[in-house]
């Protein structure tokens, strides 16, 4: 068994009467593509700090993220939700992507993964 035996293989197109159709995106793909936004302040990506509350995928490629941030005054509040969108874009099979930044229920470090918060020394 080789090291990358763990990876996720990319997801093949499938053959059509009318040619190849762009494969459906998965979360697991979603979730990889918000992992790599980081918070310029912060050390550790999104989704490891417990910032993207829900992803929805619907059967077209259309992808919905609800996610916040650390603060209401978070510098990065314009553009961490588009690095999110232009992330989430590249995702084989995703056609639309709409990025929602909520406030409910408010952000808190008890959200952080394990790692997220040895990264921090919050442990």
């Amino acid at each position: 068994m080789n090291e990358d035996s763990n990876t996720t293989p990319a997801p093949v197109a499938a053959w059509t009467p009318d040619g190849a159709a762009e494969p459906h995106p998965s979360e697991d793909a979603v979730i990889a593509a918000c992992a790599t936004v980081y918070d310029p302040e912060i050390p550790v990506n999104i989704y490891e700090l417990g910032l993207v509350y829900a992803i929805e995928i619907d059967d077209d490629g259309a992808v919905r993220v609800e996610m916040t941030l650390t603060a209401p005054a978070c510098p990065s509040a314009q553009e961490l939700p588009e690095q999110v969108r232009e992330a989430i874009m590249a995702v084989p099979g995703v056609r639309r992507c709409d990025v929602d930044v909520v406030w409910d229920p408010p952000w808190d470090p008890s959200r952080m993964t394990e790692d997220a918060r040895l990264a921090l020394n919050m442990f």
